[in-house]
């Protein structure tokens, strides 16, 4: 059993082909799938794409580069959305500042307003990091206690370190698989198992080898193999670790 901690099945991509997608992943042995919203448009999707697929989850969040958008408005409808059946976590949420397609102060702001919200329903949050790390933990740290998760982690050892101490989740993608990633493997390597999960974040990422094609939540497989391979554990030992992470995490069934 693994689980997809981190997809966007909801994204137009997977239209063509979206229930063949996740009848491929369960084949492989993916037992659950938290889609993640990234706009309201999109976590709205998501909340309707859990109630229509008994192994898909939900989160409702505003991604970084939205958050010029984050208004009242759409701060009343993101909380009116997490109060859906089967929303599990808020976000992703978090800062940006490698493309900054939000400027830095909406970012901070929606971030803010988003951790209030996971802390006032009592949920997760799945955190979006990029060259803003330092900022990250010090927004975090001002608003314990919480629950949160580093998506996609792409941090130094300081970050891990700090997140780690915080009692956050790291979460890993199948870039962890390319050629000049090995700064990726090493932290992957220094992350406790109790702390560990995986991600597609599909239809982004496609592993070394499908790089260039849409990526798909059955590539966790690929990512859970290579993650045993760094950790230097069996696959089973890292899967049941990770699954049971996520559902702690997640308070899945």
């Amino acid at each position: 059993m693994l689980i997809d901690t981190h997809c966007h099945l909801d994204f137009p991509v997977f239209d063509p082909d979206r229930n063949l997608v996740i009848e491929r992943a369960i084949g492989t042995g993916i037992s659950y799938f938290i889609n993640i919203g990234a706009t309201i448009e999109s976590s709205s999707r998501s909340c309707e794409l859990a109630k229509e697929v008994p192994a898909v989850y939900a989160s409702v969040g505003v991604h970084p580069h939205e958050a010029d958008n984050f208004d009242s408005r759409a701060e009343n409808k993101l909380r009116e959305l997490a109060k859906s059946n089967k929303v599990v976590a808020i976000g992703e949420t978090g800062l940006d500042y490698y493309r900054n397609l939000s400027s830095r102060d909406s970012q901070r702001q929606a971030f803010i307003k988003q951790i209030r919200l996971a802390k006032e329903l009592n949920l997760p949050l799945i955190i979006h990091s990029r060259q803003a790390e330092k900022e990250i933990i010090q927004i975090l740290k001002d608003s314990m206690p919480l629950r949160a998760v580093i998506h996609c982690f792409a941090g130094d050892e300081d970050f891990l370190k700090e997140c780690m101490e915080s009692g956050f989740y790291i979460s890993y993608t199948c870039n962890i698989t390319y050629k000049k990633a090995q700064n990726l493997r090493d932290m992957l390597k220094l992350t406790p198992l109790d702390r560990l999960m995986l991600e597609t974040d599909a239809p982004y990422l496609a592993p070394e080898g499908f790089r260039g094609k849409r990526n798909e939540p059955l590539q966790v497989k690929l990512l859970a193999e290579e993650a045993s391979r760094i950790k230097d554990v069996s696959f089973q030992e890292l899967a049941d670790k990770t699954t049971q992470n996520a559902k702690s995490f997640f308070e899945l069934q």
